[in-house]
């Protein structure tokens, strides 16, 4: 069965972007090494350190199908029809667009996170699904449909943004004690949902 990974770069003070969308210093590590890696789209290679290659690499891999939020299909424009990661995206919306120039790309428009990550999780099989964080992590982790919670913790503070759980109002949620990979302004931290 999969599991579902909630992951994103993350501020020390737990912001994903700033109040604008911009990311700022947080994708910094994915250009400031000699090692490449590939996520789905092999014209498009990150340069890391070789400790996040080695976490990349064991990671990305393994996820089949990915969720993300109508909010960020639109900033990225889908990737342009090639998901980041995974074979499949699942697009948590209330309106599909009706003019997105990849009508053929492996891209599903559901309505409801919970619908998203059971047509996710039947799509991955075996495989994981990644789950961007933000508001979507946040409802997903309330409703505990969440197995695993992924930091890339970059050394920044941005004072104000758009939080790793977006406006979290479930109840308390522990973790295990993490795994933890060193790189370069970055540090990977893996937890598990007990």
């Amino acid at each position: 069965m999969s599991k579902v990974i909630a992951s994103a770069a993350v501020s020390l003070d737990g912001f994903i972007a700033d109040t604008d969308d911009a990311v700022g210093p947080l994708f910094d590590f994915y250009n400031n090494g000699p090692v490449e890696v590939y996520g789905t789209d092999k014209g498009r290679p990150f340069k890391v350190s070789e400790a996040t290659a080695g976490y990349i690499n064991s990671v990305w891999p393994t996820v089949g199908a990915t969720v993300i939020g109508r909010h960020l299909f639109d900033l990225t424009n889908g990737w342009h029809g090639v998901p980041a990661v995974g074979e499949h995206v699942f697009v948590v919306t209330h309106e599909a667009p009706a003019d997105w120039p990849f009508p053929d790309a492996p891209f599903t428009f559901v309505n409801g996170v919970e619908d998203a990550i059971n047509q996710a999780k039947d799509f991955a099989g075996d495989r994981a699904v990644s789950l961007t964080a933000g508001n979507l992590t946040g409802q997903a982790l309330a409703a505990g449909l969440v197995d695993e919670v992924v930091l890339n913790l970059v050394p920044v503070v941005f004072g104000t943004g758009i939080p790793f759980f977006g406006t979290y109002a479930g109840a308390q949620v522990l973790l295990d004690d993490p795994s933890v990979i060193q790189g370069t302004r970055v540090t990977h931290l893996h937890y598990r949902v007990r």
